[in-house]
């Protein structure tokens, strides 16, 4: 099974991150080990949280990278480390070719419905969010859309 993530950036903290933490565990570990690929951007937040949770529950990684983004961030980028980590754990890492090239550029949320069978997205909800964007296509591609906000978790204003 492969499963995608979307989810809110600036999560991380408090007992937001501790409720989304808990909720991607317990929906990771439905799947069975053996064969679950995690697609992710290794974002900040949810995107990485998720995809330490399936390398933790015994599952292949796989990282896609946007065509005008540097591969693990820029210097000055405090993710920088925990995402040039998850790349080295990845089976994979997609580099999306450029717009002029024939790819999808920096279009990471059609990539990611493109590879995967379901997706999860740490969404509150409403629109005119990056995840709810990823939902959408991924509802229109016919895919499942498993979405967690936990109660009590605070979207940052």
């Amino acid at each position: 099974m492969r499963v995608g993530i979307t989810g809110h950036h600036g999560l991380s903290g408090g007992i937001t991150e501790m409720l989304v933490r808990g909720d991607l565990w317990n929906l990771v570990t439905t799947f069975g080990s053996y064969d679950l690929v995690g697609v992710t951007c290794a974002g900040e937040g949810p995107e990485s949280w998720f995809a330490r949770s399936v390398l933790d529950h015994g599952g292949k990684l796989e990282v896609i990278v946007p065509a005008g983004a540097a591969p693990v961030g820029r210097a000055e980028d405090r993710h920088r480390g925990t995402r040039l980590r998850l790349m080295n754990e990845a089976g994979a890492v997609h580099r999306l070719a450029a717009v002029e090239h024939g790819g999808l550029g920096d279009d990471t949320a059609r990539a990611l419905v493109g590879m995967v069978d379901e997706v999860i997205a740490v969404w509150d909800g409403e629109p005119g969010s990056e995840p709810a964007h990823v939902a959408e296509l991924a509802r229109r591609a016919g895919l499942f859309v498993h979405r967690i906000w936990p109660q009590g978790c605070e979207r940052p204003a």
